[in-house]
């Protein structure tokens, strides 16, 4: 980066949380399924990814979701039903400390925090003391966000929250295509795989000593 950076974006499924797609499996095999079929709804259905679209930008709701997605599963063989579909997706998902860990180091070395998550519910963030970790929670389904990764919007908007250009922020993500959206807005993108990896890397962008 040209100068020192001034917040951390960061996303919350896969992220800090452990991967999301090993939790859509569970639940699929948990219903009697192979394990892949949400994950090839996803990259094979264009059904799918317009109604991720429509829940993510909160144009959808969360029940017309579960119907609507729960029927294209049950087309492709894996009988679920619709009412707590969300819930199950995510129910797998589990913190990763070392990730919390890294956020809490960077926020308390005084550079403001923000999460930024494309999300089908509120449910998947509960438990998790977000107020105490981030300055500002950016949900891309709220009514004053209706926008998703990898759009430039909702990167501009999370800088705002915190009063910081936007090209001064450093964004982690697990997807590539997410951090090369916020790229064209300048921000460094860090592509998270594992906490051991990013954690030191993050240390270093920010300037905090190891481990610290």
């Amino acid at each position: 980066m040209p100068s020192p950076p001034q917040a951390l974006l960061i996303d919350f499924g896969g992220v800090l949380t452990t991967d999301v797609h090993e939790s859509f499996g569970a639940f699929c095999r948990a219903a009697g399924g192979r394990g892949d079929e949400i994950a090839r709804a996803f990259r094979e259905s264009a059904a799918a990814r317009e109604l991720l679209v429509e829940r993510e930008t909160g144009r959808l709701s969360e029940t017309a979701y579960e119907e609507r997605f729960s029927a294209l599963l049950r087309a492709d063989g894996l009988d679920v039903p619709a009412t707590g579909l969300l819930a199950g997706m995510t129910a797998a998902l589990r913190r990763d400390d070392a990730m919390w860990d890294v956020v809490d180091a960077v926020r308390a070395a005084g550079v403001p925090c923000v999460l930024v998550s494309n999300a089908l519910d509120d449910a998947s963030y509960e438990g998790y003391d977000l107020d105490r970790h981030f300055d500002a929670v950016v949900l891309s389904h709220a009514p004053d966000v209706a926008c998703r990764k990898p759009s430039r919007r909702i990167y501009a908007l999370a800088a705002a929250r915190v009063g910081v250009d936007v090209a001064r922020c450093v964004m982690v993500d697990d997807l590539q295509q997410n951090l090369d959206g916020a790229a064209r807005l300048g921000v460094h993108g860090v592509l998270h795989r594992r906490a051991d990896e990013t954690a030191p890397v993050l240390r270093a962008v920010f300037g905090l000593e190891p481990g610290g």
